[in-house]
């Protein structure tokens, strides 16, 4: 059985609940209380169709250069060259853009939420050009292919947090202490929520797309890293 079916099993198993601990079953559960959202296929509104661009059209287009990018660097045998710095580097990216994508798909947007969904994506920014430095100076060739799909997976954090901060302006002028809106600087469920099939396929599309191949490219690289020691070591 592949690990993409074994996740999904997990998923849709009570187990994924009952392995959590007390406190996060309790939210789980508070969660799950939530009425669910209608994103109509139909209204033309540009809120509505914002919306859906959002869900269905830019975070899945998301996974596609994430891949890329992945088989790009097995091409340029990463481990043999930048190695498990830049294989750190990369982790610590995908973390900066998960963030604020779990946040935006299961938070009230607020200014809290806002303020921390930017500073990732300011972080991740910064991180591309350490990034790129890395791979300079481990002399691990970067082509123009390459270069293309980094543009582009750097400009997604910022046009998906713009998204957002559009949809929720009343929470963008909150936050200056502008507008009619009271700031709400707290962690709290969205309401309503995204459905759970939504949500499922997602998660699980992160875990296959993105978690599982630079899994296996930290693994490779920490591998070559420790062989590496052990050689000198005995020489």
């Amino acid at each position: 059985m592949s690990k993409k079916n074994i996740a999904k099993e997990w998923f849709d198993s009570n187990k994924a609940l009952s392995d959590l601990p007390e406190s996060l079953q309790t939210a789980y559960k508070e969660w799950e209380k939530i009425p669910e959202a209608h994103i109509s296929s139909k209204a033309a509104d540009p809120e509505t169709a914002a919306q859906r661009f959002l869900l269905y059209s830019m975070l899945p287009a998301w996974f596609a250069p994430g891949v890329l990018d992945y088989l790009l660097h097995r091409r340029t045998k990463i481990e043999e060259n930048s190695g498990l710095k830049e294989s750190l580097i990369h982790s610590l990216m995908m973390a900066e853009v998960g963030l604020p994508i779990m946040m935006s798909l299961l938070l009230e947007i607020n200014p809290l939420t806002l303020t921390l969904m930017s500073g990732a994506a300011l972080a991740h920014e910064a991180t591309a050009i350490w990034d790129a430095k890395a791979a300079a100076e481990g002399e691990r060739g970067v082509s123009l292919n390459e270069q293309h799909i980094h543009s582009f997976l750097e400009v997604m954090p910022f046009m998906g947090v713009s998204i957002v901060a559009i949809l929720n302006w009343d929470q963008v002028q909150a936050t200056f202490g502008q507008g009619n809106k009271q700031p709400k600087w707290r962690l709290r469920w969205k309401e309503p929520r995204l459905s759970q099939g939504y949500l499922r396929a997602i998660i699980l599309s992160i875990i296959s797309f993105i978690v599982l191949p630079y899994g296996d490219e930290l693994t490779h690289c920490l591998k070559a890293a420790v062989g590496r020691r052990l050689s000198a070591g005995k020489s």
